[in-house]
């Protein structure tokens, strides 16, 4: 039986902290969107999750693929949309959360999504047992229009292309052995995300001491306008010396409180250097972890 009878989930990616250079792979823009196959025959558009949900209602304006193929084709690639030019993940969630379908009719005429789109792994048979570039070269038969663009690489510079996306302040990069084969609903480090995170310095408010499974979370603030304010959790690890210090600090009156009635708050006095990948709307840090 073949892919395109199947409930399939896409290949999933390993991660690596700092980026390097090598002819075995080929290096693409990590876009901030939402990770979807997209199978696609003459009449039909289903778009499915990478957890497999069908999400087909919420995107209208892929119906234009449709003219794209001749017969059934399944693409695998990230779905975004744009705010002033700049891919924006927090516009892309309002539209996920939409309901009426009037709304997502008139929003998919006036504010498109893009879908950025990087490998082919059906093509009126399976291709997943060809190398990553045998399929590149498959999709590059399939032109670029408003909704679907192709993402473009390059081949062993990695570095060069990292440190441009740092200067555009986007979320990073994906390296992928150009040999790689298409691993159905598997995370293989054949391919690797490497982000662009960022990185300060955030008051600790309080903790909560999950002891049963020994995790630590920290609540995190900063000063901003002369006051305090929350900006988020992060899950300490196995930093054990700061774990230890905080442990042994008396309880005090929180100075912002947040809904988690298990927060154990102490004086801000200590500061622990957090990286993540960026600010939500309302200043939460997304995706935080202590280095």
């Amino acid at each position: 039986m073949s892919l395109w009878n199947k409930d399939i989930k896409p290949m999933l990616l390993g991660e690596v902290r700092e980026v390097f250079d090598s002819k075995e792979y080929l290096y693409e823009v990590k876009y901030d969107g939402i990770r979807v196959l997209v199978f696609v025959s003459k009449d039909k558009v289903v778009i499915r999750s990478r957890y497999g949900i069908d999400i087909t209602g919420l995107f209208p304006e892929m119906k234009v693929l449709c003219k794209m193929v001749k017969g059934n084709v399944i693409f695998d690639g990230e779905i975004i949309m744009l705010d002033n030019n700049k891919v924006s993940f927090s516009k892309l969630q309002k539209r996920i959360h939409l309901k009426n379908k009037k709304t997502i009719e008139f929003l998919s005429k006036t504010n498109p999504v893009i879908f950025i789109c990087f490998d082919v792994i059906y093509e009126g048979k399976d291709l997943i047992n060809l190398s990553l570039l045998e399929r590149k070269e498959v999709l590059s038969n399939y032109k670029d229009n408003d909704v679907f663009i192709k993402s473009t690489y390059v081949i062993g510079d990695g570095t060069k292309l990292f440190n441009a996306i740092k200067k555009l302040d986007m979320e990073g990069i994906v390296a992928k052995k150009i040999n790689s084969k298409y691993l159905v609903n598997e995370r293989s480090d054949n391919w690797l995300k490497i982000k662009n995170y960022k990185s300060g310095d955030f008051i600790i408010l309080g903790y909560i001491n999950k002891e049963e499974s020994h995790v630590i979370s920290l609540v995190l603030g900063e000063h901003l306008n002369k006051k305090i304010v929350y900006v988020g959790k992060v899950i300490l690890g196995k930093k054990r010396n700061l774990a230890d210090k905080i442990l042994k600090m008396k309880k005090s009156k929180a100075v912002v409180k947040i809904k988690d009635k298990d927060v154990i708050y102490i004086k801000p006095e200590i500061k622990c250097l957090i990286k993540y990948l960026e600010r939500t709307e309302n200043g939460l840090l997304r995706q935080p972890f202590v280095p």
